[in-house]
């Protein structure tokens, strides 16, 4: 390596840096609350040869790792292949099409490609979910689609910018065609300009230490993130680890879906192999390729957090296509639960799998479900439509150290729920309770987080609910003796009359009108260890914070606790005689 260790180091944080400002960019200037909110959102460079990943912010959702490197290759092959137009400067590309590299529909990427000396150097990438993108249902979440289709409008690469210039003939298209379309610009002129704040800031890199420096940074720097992935590949003992992992059901057929993974290890590599999950379903359920691709990738992510971001570290790990299973769509297939919800039930696949190998590192499950939940209607107070999209967070699984963390976000991302202050000012909507779901951390030597309670009333005028949710008939699984964390739990209330939907955690077209309320009950995250190991002082402090009742305490932990949270004296006398044990172990 010609390049120094010094030089290296700051160019690799130089790069960061740059996604990092297109991601804050893109958040600041967004218009919608998922967005500017949430931050529902990634951006990213990538190599003009093969789209491979550079670098990632910090702050964008892992999920869309692999999905924008793939949907960027594919962008490049197409170029290729004269099925796009060829780029010159100042073009930005938009596309959502799933089948090219995506996730879903609402998931929608833009591409510029940055210029040195006439060639185009690299990629600049982003995704951000778009409130809506049409289709049958506001928000886009139709739980029981059968085609895609039904799920939005569906867009190949086009250039939406042209020379810098917005192209009105095509942005008048994707406008006919979605709802609150008057409020995309906002979006959408959020999404160009991070990627040309992106531009801004590489260019600065360049022009300080030259191209061919940063060139060779890169190639180093994906050398050693592959080296890295290896090194810790090896921590796992060669052989086969096997587990199956559940979607509760497609939407449209009423049974669970079986993820049934085979991970074989082997001198510093892993083979992922997913044959043997079920067929492809009707429902929208289904993934492509890159949301099962970038899945594994996540999940190996949240187990090595170390190795940095870029396509070196993913070189280790061979995913076999899965193909005639649900995790491996093709056109028609609807998918607009493929990111959401399927790719952390392929994370939770992984996890468990790996969990006896990697006590130390593996957690239990977390709550694994986005909490998708659209509403869309008419306000009359402000004489217009609306489009409301509510994801939440659950609990994590616990691990060999901690419990696992309460209402943290989903599997897939770092976003996050939008202040229930800005839900209120932009919906006809009023938040009547926002808490921790007390209870619902599966019982383990860690417990579980607790997943998430809500309920909101629609305001005025009239609306319809959708959900796209997961985990609704199988909590998430506990780990070594630990307990399942509480299920997903969904509650219409019309004209005063609860009902739960007939899938649980998805349901489409609910009509609301004013009066009517919602609530959400989210997972809990799976117990790690046997219950009956967890000290009694801490099953005590649960209590006293009202986690868990003295009943649960006795039920899940065998832990006599008073409703103040006091332990019995033989319960506290057995507390410290483990500290002490504890503490003179470590000591000595």
């Amino acid at each position: 390596m010609s390049i120094d260790p010094i030089t290296l180091t700051v160019i690799q944080a130089g790069l960061q840096q740059v996604c990092d400002e297109m991601d804050m960019t893109f958040s600041r200037a967004a218009f919608s609350p998922v967005i500017a909110e949430a931050n529902d959102r990634s951006d990213g460079i990538y190599s003009s040869e093969d789209g491979s990943l550079i670098a990632q912010g910090a702050n964008g959702l892992p999920v869309f790792v692999g999905t924008m490197q793939y949907s960027t290759r594919t962008l490049i092959e197409m170029i290729a292949a004269n099925k796009v137009a060829s780029p010159v400067p100042g073009d930005i590309y938009i596309v959502n099409d799933p089948y090219l590299g995506g996730t879903h529909l609402m998931d929608v990427r833009f591409a510029m490609p940055v210029y040195r000396d006439g060639q185009i150097f690299c990629w600049l990438s982003n995704t951000g979910h778009w409130p809506d993108t049409g289709g049958a249902v506001p928000g886009g979440f139709s739980a029981s689609a059968t085609s895609v289709e039904q799920e939005g409008l569906r867009l190949p690469p086009v250039r939406l910018f042209k020379q810098g210039q917005l192209d009105a003939e095509i942005y008048s298209i994707i406008c006919s065609n979605i709802r609150v379309s008057e409020q995309r610009i906002g979006d959408v002129k959020a999404q160009a300009s991070a990627l040309l704040i992106g531009e801004e800031r590489l260019s600065r890199i360049l022009d300080r230490y030259g191209d061919d420096t940063v060139r060779e940074a890169i190639a180093e720097l994906r050398v050693r993130a592959s080296q890295q992935m290896r090194d810790y590949l090896r921590l796992i003992p060669d052989g086969v680890y096997r587990s199956v992992a559940y979607v509760d059901s497609d939407g449209v057929v009423n049974e669970p879906l079986e993820i049934k993974l085979a991970i074989t290890a082997y001198g510093g590599e892993l083979e992922f192999d997913f044959s043997g999950s079920s067929k492809p379903c009707m429902g929208p359920m289904n993934s492509v390729l890159a949301t099962t691709l970038s899945s594994v990738y996540l999940a190996i992510r949240h187990i090595f957090p170390d190795v940095p971001i870029s396509a070196g570290a993913f070189e280790p790990l061979k995913v076999k296509r899965p193909v005639g299973t649900f995790l491996d769509a093709h056109y028609p297939r609807p998918v607009s639960g493929c990111a959401a919800e399927v790719s952390q039930r392929i994370a939770e696949a992984v996890f468990t799998a790996l969990v006896e190998a990697l006590p130390d590192r593996v957690t239990a499950a977390p709550a694994g479900s986005s909490g998708n939940f659209a509403l869309g209607g008419y306000d009359p107070e402000r004489d217009r439509d609306f489009v409301m999209y509510q994801l939440s967070g659950g609990g994590y699984g616990g691990n060999a150290d901690n419990d696992g963390i309460s209402n943290g976000c989903s599997t897939i991302g770092i976003s996050k729920a939008p202040p229930i202050e800005i839900m209120e000012q932009q919906f006809p909507v009023l938040y009547h309770r926002y808490a921790l779901r007390e209870g619902s951390g599966g019982a383990g030597r860690h417990r579980g987080g607790f997943g998430l309670d809500y309920e909101l009333e629609l305001r005025r005028g009239h609306a319809r609910a959708s959900f796209v949710m997961d985990h609704g008939r199988f909590g998430p699984p506990g780990v070594l003796g630990g307990k399942d964390g509480a299920p997903n739990i969904v509650t219409v209330w019309r004209d005063g009359e609860s009902m739960v939907p007939e899938h649980l955690s998805k349901a489409q077209d609910i009509p609301l009108k004013q009066g009517d309320r919602v609530r959400i009950g989210t997972p809990g995250g799976g117990g790690y260890g046997l219950p009956t190991e967890r000290n009694p002082a801490a099953v005590a402090e649960d209590v006293r914070l009202g986690r868990y009742t003295p009943a649960q305490a006795l039920a899940l932990f065998n832990v006599v606790v008073s409703s103040t949270g006091e332990l019995d004296q033989e319960e506290k006398s057995s507390s410290h005689s483990t500290h002490y044990k504890a503490s003179t172990s470590s000591s000595g």
